[in-house]
């Protein structure tokens, strides 16, 4: 039978970031091979995934980070079941690794970003490795990009929100106050669209039905009644899409409005927002 030494099992915890106790039982499982002792704890955590499937993942860490130029933005969701987990430097660190590597490849999915490596371990593997370690359900569960001439970012204190916003030119007079206004009102106010006419059919017909089914509730005449959900939708644009919102800064006048004042060649180009737990 093949001894174990308190150097192997120390070597394969920093490897691996495992109980001691895990280690020395994974070396004895592979005969002293440390790759396959490696193996035998992903293999561990992967037990571990399975088992917690289906338990709820709505604690972690949220960031989001702008590339050097300012061209390109990147936001990330590392997931986890508890705050105490979250609030583990350790997780906070692979958090930020994984989110250098995402600006500076710049992944196009999710997938893509998980298959990146990390001390020549895939990101996926490495969250494995922590699910073995932690024994609570971990996922990367979320990643967003965009490009444009300039970006801004907003991490929200707690790291449970960040948003994302770019715009068409980067000269514009007071840009950095003003992409970082916007990237505060996204978080605020969470739209779903930049303006009404990038609002998904499939959401402009919902309102319209729940408009509708509203105002003969209500006992309104059959004739009034598309006037009425059209209204009503447009209420829905006013309150839900980037530009039509009331700006928090200034209540009495539109975003697009702030916008137009500042310069009126400026257009929002895309956002994003990422809130844990969705």
């Amino acid at each position: 039978m093949i001894t174990i030494t308190a150097a192997d099992v120390n070597n394969l915890r920093q490897k691996t970031g495992a109980g001691m106790m895990d280690c020395k039982k994974a070396l004895q499982e592979s005969e002293g091979d440390i790759e396959k002792a490696i193996d035998y704890l992903r293999k561990k955590g992967q037990k571990v995934a399975s088992s917690r499937a289906d338990r709820s993942a709505n604690e972690g860490i949220v960031l989001a980070k702008t590339s050097t130029d300012n061209t390109k933005a990147v936001a990330i969701s590392l997931n986890c079941e508890t705050d105490f987990v979250a609030k583990n430097k350790d997780f906070y660190t692979f958090t930020e690794n994984v989110l250098e590597l995402a600006i500076t490849k710049f992944p196009k999915t999710l997938d893509e970003l998980k298959s990146f490596e990390i001390d020549g371990i895939s990101i996926a593997n490495h969250i494995m490795d922590m699910l073995g370690k932690i024994g609570e359900k971990i996922e990367l569960s979320n990643y967003a990009f965009i490009d444009a001439p300039i970006v801004f970012t907003y991490n929200h204190q707690g790291n449970h929100l960040s948003t994302m916003v770019g715009f068409n030119k980067s000269d514009s007079p007071n840009i950095n106050q003003i992409g970082h206004e916007i990237a505060m009102q996204i978080a605020a106010m969470n739209p779903i669209a930049i303006d009404q006419d990038n609002v998904d059919a499939q959401i402009i017909e919902r309102e319209l039905e729940i408009g509708r089914e509203q105002a003969r509730l209500e006992g309104k005449p059959e004739a009034m009644i598309e006037k009425i959900a059209a209204g009503k939708l447009n209420k829905f644009f006013k309150e839900n899409t980037l530009l039509n919102q009331e700006f928090v800064r200034d209540t009495k006048k539109t975003v697009k409005q702030y916008l137009l004042e500042s310069d009126k060649d400026l257009i929002v180009t895309s956002f994003s927002r990422l809130l844990i737990g969705e």
